[in-house]
């Protein structure tokens, strides 16, 4: 750890990201519902309204289509808008300009237009919110081709992966893990990480099993490794970071390695983001499975009322029952 190291909540490290971002490039500006005087529902914002003033750090109108449309053009002319969509179940309304316009524009121009612009979702439940409050929608961006998505579950990632999505020529979303955003960890601001935004990161080395999570999940994640761990087996746990893309190769060579892959996310098992990677691992890494690659997600329901989300998100026994499912072949 360095001198400049400091200890923040994962919010923090984001606002933190988004300040040195904005002082480092007057072009870096913020726009979503309540992010000014209010600093956001998570006072992700708090204290940047302040600092640079309404022009930079713009309240909107309840309007995510008009929202990220605007921040299309602020985009392709030359400026870098951080977009806040309040809730991961409000970012519907623009999935029509993110997908169409947002995703293609570099493509439609044949290169010649960049679309520097962040799209930060806070995403996954556990909070007892009211519906729409708690979705893991990262497959459906996932799907269209020209969006990158990162998600940290770090404190140091989630300043770092802010700086980075900034910084990028292509459309990021930045999927913030909202129900760890008030979890502690070191950031360093000096130190630029070595390990690129776009790939996964192995966080526990392990010889019997792969585990592979990412954002909200990863705490489970590295829970089940040291309960698995208490009874002989040891698990491989892998931050997969980047959404789009996915760090395939780190993956594929730590399956090979272990002969088994869990994958764990809070979105539905069907048609979530785990299919796609356990049908790649399944194909590159098939004469190194030694069982097939599972996962443990929610449930295909609309995510229920607060009182019952504690049945319908992954927890430590559903994950501990994939690795024994695992482990019996």
């Amino acid at each position: 750890m360095s001198a400049s190291s400091t200890t923040l909540p994962i919010a923090k490290a984001i606002t933190a990201g988004l300040r040195d971002a904005m002082t480092a490039d007057d072009h870096v500006l913020l726009m979503g519902e309540d992010i000014g005087v209010l600093g956001g529902v998570f006072r992700v914002t708090d204290g940047l309204h302040a600092e640079f003033g309404s022009q930079r750090v713009v309240d909107t109108p309840l309007a995510e289509a008009a929202i990220v449309g605007t921040a299309l053009g602020l985009a392709v002319r030359g400026y870098r808008p951080v977009v806040e969509i309040q809730f991961d179940g409000f970012v519907f309304p623009a999935f029509n300009q993110i997908t169409t316009q947002v995703a293609k524009m570099h493509s439609r121009t044949s290169g010649a237009v960049n679309l520097p612009m962040v799209i930060r979702i806070p995403h996954g439940g556990g909070i007892g919110a009211v519906e729409h409050h708690s979705e893991s929608p990262e497959a459906l961006f996932a799907h269209t081709a020209g969006l990158r998505i990162l998600a940290p579950a770090t404190a140091q990632d989630a300043y770092w992966m802010t700086r980075q999505a900034i910084e990028s020529e292509d459309p990021v979303i930045l999927l913030e893990p909202k129900r760890r955003y008030w979890v502690k960890g070191d950031v360093d601001p000096d130190r630029r990480p070595e390990l690129s935004p776009w790939e996964a990161k192995i966080v526990r080395p392990g010889t019997d099993a792969t585990l592979l999570a990412w954002g909200p999940s990863m705490p489970l994640a590295l829970e089940a490794a040291e309960a698995a761990a208490a009874d002989g087996i040891e698990l491989e746990v892998i931050d997969a970071r980047s959404l789009a893309p996915v760090d395939f190769p780190t993956i594929a060579e730590s399956v090979r390695r272990t002969g088994r892959l869990l994958i764990v996310h809070e979105a539905p098992v069907l048609g979530g983001l785990g299919g796609e990677i356990a049908a790649r691992i399944s194909e590159q890494c098939f004469y190194h499975l030694e069982a097939p690659v599972l996962r443990v997600g929610g449930y295909h329901l609309p995510y229920p009322p607060a009182r019952m989300e504690h049945a319908y998100l992954p927890d430590l026994d559903r994950v501990l029952d994939g690795v024994d499912r695992l482990l019996e072949h």
